[in-house]
């Protein structure tokens, strides 16, 4: 047999050639597939764990830091209700008398990207009703005003920058306010019921609020996003007994922020308290309402269903009538919960709700007297 016949033989036929080309071009092409999934989503299998201490990327990742996309006109645009409307007049009498009893200093932590972005209508929304509103930053921005806290920016000095942020808190407000509340730049905050909750707890007691989660701490956390708030007596253990003491608070910029208070707040005695209303409904909450009210939204192997501390429910029944915060809310729709909480109203529709009974009457008293005025 002549060569070109061996050359023949050991040649594959045209077609069969053409099907080994396709079929390794589809293994190629799923091969990589593959890889590109399991790099992308390898941070998925950290929901089916829980690390004995998390570096500051555990579940409960914080908007902050995150440059957000979209540039919203200034809050100026979006304009305003008149409280002497007809169905605005007069109605938040008992909540004005609240703020001067419980006065509530917000800080919030943001970044100098996030300025313009997000903080500034924080300020202009939910923001105005604290007592005293603090921007705490890594840059100088008057428009705010910002505090600059003199550190490194970034994701990675978030517990440093939640040290620091106290500890300005304690120097300069603390005889002026009985809480203090720590929320993100992506956090929307109905500061009246915050108010209404606190208003059964004295700001002398060593005790803290939040959205609770359960490991890492023996008595829980509070999620960071969700926003947390603190007693004065609080604030002044955390910063005199634990922050200068390698025993209680961690002394380096690393770790998760609301884990490492959590930490360093049971160390000096600060209990975690049980935020929820009478009908044992949550009134924090680590994701926008749409999460929480949409069955089946939050996946069974997020993390969130092995963090939170207390039973929860979907749907309706998942938040409470007086819930206090949501996280992970875009700057419109800071304005799109502004116009539904405290514009949009039913007709005939009146509120009431049980409040410590010398609070209650003391309400009634107030109420009654404003109004035969002819408020």
């Amino acid at each position: 047999m002549t060569s070109s016949g061996y050359i023949a033989l050991l040649r594959p036929p045209v077609g069969r050639t053409f099907c080994y080309l396709i079929c390794g071009i589809f293994i190629g092409f799923s091969s990589a597939f593959m890889l590109l999934s399991i790099s992308s989503n390898i941070s998925s299998f950290g929901d089916f764990l829980i690390p004995l201490r998390p570096g500051p990327r555990h579940g409960d990742s914080h908007g902050h830091g995150k440059d957000s996309s979209e540039m919203l006109p200034h809050p100026q645009k979006f304009g305003a209700h008149s409280s002497d409307e007809d169905f605005h007049k007069g109605e938040d009498i008992v909540a004005q008398k609240l703020a001067e009893k419980v006065r509530v200093l917000c800080w919030i932590m943001t970044c100098p990207s996030n300025h313009r972005k997000k903080a500034r209508h924080i300020k202009a929304t939910w923001g105005k009703r604290c007592n005293i509103l603090l921007f705490m930053s890594t840059a100088n921005d008057t428009s705010l005003p910002t505090v600059n806290l003199g550190i490194e920016e970034g994701r990675d000095y978030l517990w440093s920058k939640t040290k620091e942020s106290f500890k300005y808190v304690y120097k300069h407000y603390l005889d002026q306010v009985d809480w203090v509340l720590k929320a993100d730049d992506d956090t929307y905050v109905i500061v009246e019921n915050l108010r209404f909750m606190l208003s059964a707890y004295k700001p002398t007691e060593p005790v803290y609020f939040g959205c609770r989660f359960k490991p890492f701490v023996k008595q829980g956390y509070m999620s960071g996003g969700a926003g947390y708030v603190l007693s004065r007596e609080a604030v002044k253990r955390f910063v005199e007994d634990g922050i200068p003491n390698k025993e209680k608070c961690r002394q380096d910029h690393g770790g998760a922020e609301d884990v490492e208070i959590g930490i360093c707040l049971e160390r000096v005695g600060v209990k975690a308290g049980d935020s929820r209303d009478s009908e044992g409904r949550g009134r924090f909450f680590p994701f926008v309402p749409d999460d929480h009210i949409t069955i089946g939204k939050i996946d069974r192997r997020n993390w969130y269903w092995e963090y939170i501390y207390y039973p929860v429910k979907e749907g309706l029944e998942c938040c409470s009538d007086s819930a206090i915060s949501f996280h992970y809310v875009p700057p419109q729709q800071l304005y799109v919960l502004e116009y539904l909480i405290y514009h949009l109203r039913p007709y005939g529709i009146n509120h009431a709700v049980d409040l410590p009974a010398h609070e209650a009457a003391e309400n009634l008293s107030t109420v009654s007297s404003v109004s035969s005025a002819g408020v």
